[in-house]
């Protein structure tokens, strides 16, 4: 993925760039300053290869507004969404901790606290649900375990970006075949739901699956 127009200092609508929190195949995340409210935020920057297709574009947005609008304590709160040098971004509350998977990989987790942790991700996933949202690719890099163990589900949205797209790679030209070839398939491999595999429609079974 191509390197994006920021670094420390930048200003991004209200918001003013101070670090680098990580990037992936997706984007970028920063954490920022909020100018008006004084609050430190965390602004995802998705690649702009993702705004190329109008059409597509727009339904992030919406399906992005209506994750925004969710008022649910295991899902992580939207603030602003906009358009930075061509690029979609995502402002959110800022989290302490560390996702899932880094989770996992540094220690076992105790059965009683898993079974608390699918309890919770099964709240945020029926509040979305309810309101007819679909995640469209949980997976241990989309959940994260704040420092008060509480599980927030990441990213709501993101995937409708690139549907129908190409399965995730992290890299550029994975992201542009994604965007460019209508007959691939969307997700992650190894957490994709049968429904996905094939390219078909997706609902909230294919997230519980």
């Amino acid at each position: 993925m191509h390197s994006l127009c920021i670094s420390p200092n930048t200003t991004i609508a209200q918001y003013t760039i101070v670090s680098k929190i990580g990037e992936g195949g997706m984007g970028e995340v920063w954490r920022a300053r909020d100018a008006k409210l004084g609050r430190e935020v965390a602004i995802k920057v998705l690649a702009a290869a993702f705004s190329e297709n109008s059409e597509r574009l727009r339904r992030f947005e919406q399906e992005a507004q209506a994750a925004g609008a969710l008022n649910h304590p295991n899902i992580l709160v939207i603030h602003h969404i906009g358009i930075h040098d061509g690029a979609p971004y995502i402002v959110s509350e800022l989290l302490e901790g560390e996702e899932l998977r880094e989770h996992l990989n540094d220690r076992a987790i105790p059965q009683r606290r898993a079974i608390e942790y699918a309890q919770q991700i099964v709240a945020g996933l029926s509040a979305a649900h309810e309101k007819g949202i679909v995640h469209r690719d949980l997976k241990p890099e989309n959940l994260f375990i704040t420092r008060d163990d509480r599980v927030k589900i990441l990213d709501f949205g993101i995937a409708k970006l690139s549907e129908p797209g190409a399965v995730a790679t992290g890299s550029e030209d994975a992201t542009r075949k994604a965007l460019t070839n209508p007959g691939a398939i969307m997700g992650t491999v190894g957490y994709m739901s049968p429904e996905q595999v094939r390219g078909q429609t997706t609902d909230h079974r294919s997230d519980i699956f």
